[in-house]
């Protein structure tokens, strides 16, 4: 497993927040207890499994859902 924090643009409302944790749990490969958006940083936290997954592919649901992806940190 991995971890990633990815830094969006920022968030205008909670349903955003939920609308982008809701779409991440239901990728395949994504730890679903630890997917997190946090509303004040525009931070989106959250393990994966890199044989799964990429966080190309993570980071492309959340441009598709409309929210721009500044930055990700993959540890």
């Amino acid at each position: 497993m991995k971890s990633a924090a990815i830094q969006l643009e920022t968030l205008t409302c909670p349903a955003c927040m939920q609308k982008i944790e809701g779409a991440l749990k239901g990728l395949d490969g994504i730890d679903k207890d630890s997917a997190k958006v946090s509303f004040n940083s525009s931070k989106v936290k959250l393990d994966f499994d890199e044989d799964k997954i990429s966080i190309e592919d993570i980071e492309g649901a959340i441009t598709k859902l409309g929210y721009d992806v500044i930055k990700s940190k993959v540890k």
